[in-house]
């Protein structure tokens, strides 16, 4: 069957009005509406509606007294209907409290009706920080697999290995039972062959992780890959990606996700996270039917998944709804932000009973500094924000170069080769150095921790005078050679860190962007709190310390330091502000230190934006082609409806339905021929009087099912959308009524009306399309993809990048 728009298995595109779209190895299809779909495959073509059907008596028929399966429903690649969805769950929510006051049963009913909110949310807080903590204790099991096994069981990371051990703490890290490698074959862990044996092992480790992950991904869940909430921003604005939250993308995410962080990647586990709550949230979803029936309301639910997704990752609840509530929902009433609140606080609560780290903590990077910091110190701290700025606009745009360059060449086509020639690439830099070689989530640990006299790491070789020590307090002392050494190989790990993660984020992998970039601020600011330490120690007299700093005082704390650049870097490659804030003291404890954070975030905030003004995942939304119209931007443009509105001059005339005058065969003829989401109803084509809105899926339904069900319905039958039918002669055929599909209160706006509150309508009430009229009469539709394309085109840049690649 070789008509116009008919497309079946791999979607051809057939008119300019249908674009392609690749995201993680499957096709998308777009078209005009950014919502034509491709044609139902459990309808068949249309080849069952021509002919066919029993002439009848002349009667009519309102077919749809009872709705049908479908109608209502979205296809794959959509736009939902907010102004519908909300108005149904309105509607629906008004049946239940009348019914409730004529029977007992039908009060339980209410009750319960408005307790599976809150339910919901309580599986989601329990799933989720339940897969969290699995996901750590894994991880971090792995990640030492690469190093050596334990004796004592092989299912014991080291640190848990050494637990029992009766080694010295300044040994603590050297007990027997925990064997390299090389010990494990060659008998001894000394000299030049073991450290190849240990060198060949971490290498060959690290492949196999990422190879399975790889694999895993590409042969069971496409939609796995990434971090996921470029994906999930453009889900809760009302786009549907079917799968992309299913059952098969959590169990494939949650196994890679482990593969991937283990194999020792330049990437982490936070974004990932947030994607595996959401996916629980849509999963649990199906138990309850206000959720499974209503699209904006199951996105009301992904919302607190979000938060919980981000609770879980960094153990801050309250960051974590912020994070949801600033960076990635669409719609967020009062009634979400107390749900995800209560989710985000079962899921920290869970993870907090399962302890993975072992520490009575929610997380690895609790720090406790004993110095409160001074106003001077300001000036490094907006330093740090400065840098942070500068190096997430780099890195946006070198990413985005990256990811547009796997699109376009056949590189895209390797994602296994990439995976394994970057992980080959990531551990032969990484064993040399011993701040590559641990895990990220462990350097970032080392690096905020201040120095105490018991520590051990080579950041803390500094000279002692135990003299002047008092308590805890440990003044700011001479480096010693080990700092020295530190700083060192923390310089080569920037290098490191800064340029191989530009190629990691955005593979085939699950891949997380939040601890790389806190890594690499953490170390800037570790090298400058250094720095300013032995600056103030050696020039205490100099006039910028004379007034705080005095000779034996510990005056700076250099993991403060590491602390304010990881939020400024996390600030500048996201451009998140309030939320990275609270969820930077949340994650280390550090309340007193929220304006040194304050002022790093908001500085590499306005630094970025002087740069480039999208962060990384907004990027990333661009690149793809989702249909996601950005709320924060304003339209400064002085352009009118019409000037957007399709049809334009020499184009062919608006596709209409009449009221009352089309038969079942003409209404065909308009759905095989085009390719559109929904088709105005007008009172005549003549008058182009406006009578509603139908949507090509409702009526190709409505249609079919007629064929089937309903005596007398024929080609030749009348379609009619009035409340009464038009008179026809006596031996007409069965008429069809379809009243009930019909959307009698379609959103219109003139022909002159400024774009701004175009844009602003389409924005803040989430429509798919919008009428244009002229003294009443039909002129065009403008719809989402429209308005995409018409931004895109006043920034100078490609339309056809819109929903096109």
């Amino acid at each position: 069957m070789d008509q116009k728009g008919y497309r079946r298995g791999s979607f051809q595109s057939s008119t300019s009005d249908e674009d392609m779209l690749e995201i993680a190895g499957a096709s998308l299809d777009f078209s005009m509406a950014d919502d034509d779909p491709p044609l139902d495959r459990e309808m068949g073509g249309f080849s069952s509606y021509n002919g066919g059907g029993m002439n009848g008596t002349s009667t009519m028929m309102d077919f749809l007294e009872e709705p049908l399966p479908g109608v209502g429903t979205y296809e794959d690649f959509n736009t939902i209907d907010w102004v519908r969805e909300k108005s149904r769950d309105r509607d629906r929510h008004r049946e239940i409290t009348s019914r409730s006051k004529e029977s007992t049963w039908a009060l339980i009913h209410s009750v319960s009706d408005a307790f599976s909110g809150w339910l919901l949310m309580l599986l989601i807080g329990l799933l989720a920080g339940s897969l969290a903590g699995l996901i750590d204790i894994s991880a971090h099991w792995m990640t030492d697999l690469k190093e050596g096994v334990c004796l004592a069981g092989f299912w014991f990371n080291h640190e848990h290995c050494c637990w029992k051990s009766n080694t010295t703490f300044t040994d603590r890290d050297k007990c027997p039972e925990w064997k390299s490698w090389s010990q494990l074959i060659l008998g001894h862990g000394e000299g030049a062959f073991a450290y190849i044996l240990n060198y060949f092992m971490y290498v060959v480790w690290a492949l196999l992780f990422s190879l399975l992950a790889v694999l895993l991904v590409k042969g069971f869940a496409p939609y796995a890959c990434g971090s996921g909430i470029p994906e999930i921003k453009t889900i809760l604005s009302g786009f549907i990606i079917r799968g992309y939250l299913g059952k098969w993308t959590l169990i494939i995410k949650t196994i890679t996700l482990v593969l991937a962080v283990s194999s020792g990647l330049s990437l982490g586990k936070e974004g990932p996270l947030v994607h595996v709550a959401c996916c629980c949230g849509n999963i649990l979803c199906h138990l309850f039917t206000k959720y499974r029936k209503n699209e904006a309301k199951r996105r009301e639910v992904l919302s607190a998944a979000a938060a919980a997704g981000v609770s879980v990752a960094f153990g801050a609840p309250i960051g974590g709804v912020l994070f949801s509530l600033e960076e990635v929902s669409y719609y967020f009433p009062l009634k979400t932000l107390w749900r995800s609140f209560f989710a985000a606080l079962v899921a920290a609560f869970t993870l907090r009973s399962i302890n993975p780290f072992g520490n009575s903590r929610l997380v690895l990077f609790y720090v406790e500094f004993h110095m409160p910091w001074h106003l001077l110190e300001l000036v490094p701290f907006i330093l740090l924000g400065i840098f942070g700025g500068l190096w997430g606009a780099f890195f946006i745009r070198s990413n985005i170069a990256w990811c547009r360059r796997r699109k376009t060449t056949k590189l895209g086509k390797y994602p296994v080769l990439e995976v394994f020639v970057v992980t080959a690439i990531t551990a032969i830099l990484a064993f040399p150095n011993e701040y590559t070689r641990m895990s990220t989530s462990e350097l970032i640990s080392e690096l905020f921790n201040d120095c105490g006299i018991l520590d051990s790491s080579k950041l803390c070789e500094y000279v002692n005078d135990f003299n002047s020590t008092k308590g805890d307090d440990l003044p700011d002392r001479a480096a010693g050679p080990g700092v020295y050494t530190a700083m060192w190989q923390l310089a080569l790990a920037l290098i490191m860190k800064v340029f191989i993660t530009i190629f990691t984020f955005g593979m085939k992998v699950p891949s997380g962007l939040f601890i790389p970039s806190m890594a690499v601020g953490a170390i800037a600011g570790r090298l400058l709190g250094v720095a300013m330490e032995q600056l103030a120690y050696y020039h205490h007299d100099w006039a910028i310390f004379s007034g705080w700093c005095s000779q034996g005082a510990d005056c700076i704390t250099p993991g403060l330091y590491a602390m304010v650049g990881a939020a400024a870097c996390l600030g500048g490659v996201t451009r998140m502000t309030v939320s990275l804030v609270v969820i930077m003291f949340e994650l280390t404890g550090g309340l007193e230190y929220i304006v040194p954070l304050m002022a790093a975030a908001m500085t590499s905030k306005w630094v970025a934006d002087a740069i480039g003004r999208e962060g990384i995942y907004d990027a990333h939304i661009r690149l793809n082609g989702y249909p996601f119209l950005e709320a924060k931007e304003e339209f400064s443009h002085k352009t009118l409806a019409m000037d957007v509105m399709r049809p334009r001059r020499n184009d062919p005339p608006l596709t209409v339905i009449t009221q009352d005058s089309m038969t079942v065969e003409d209404v065909e003829t308009i759905i095989n021929e085009t390719t559109y989401s929904g088709y105005p109803v007008v009172v005549s084509r003549e008058s182009q009087r406006l009578v509603g809105f139908v949507l090509r899926r409702d009526l190709i339904i409505s249609v079919e099912n007629a064929r089937k069900k309903q005596d007398g319905i024929v080609s030749t039958s009348i379609i009619y959308f009035t409340d009464h039918s038009p008179p026809l002669p006596p031996s007409s055929p069965s008429m069809l009524k379809l009243r009930s599909i019909l959307d009698l209160s379609p959103f219109t706006v003139t022909d002159q009306t400024p774009m701004e509150i175009v844009v602003d309508i389409f924005r803040k009430l989430g429509l798919r399309q919008c009428l244009v009229t002229h003294n009443g009469k039909l002129l065009g539709i403008i719809t989402k993809k429209d308005v995409l394309k018409h931004i895109a085109q006043l920034a100078n840049q490609d339309p056809d990048s819109i929903l096109f690649n």
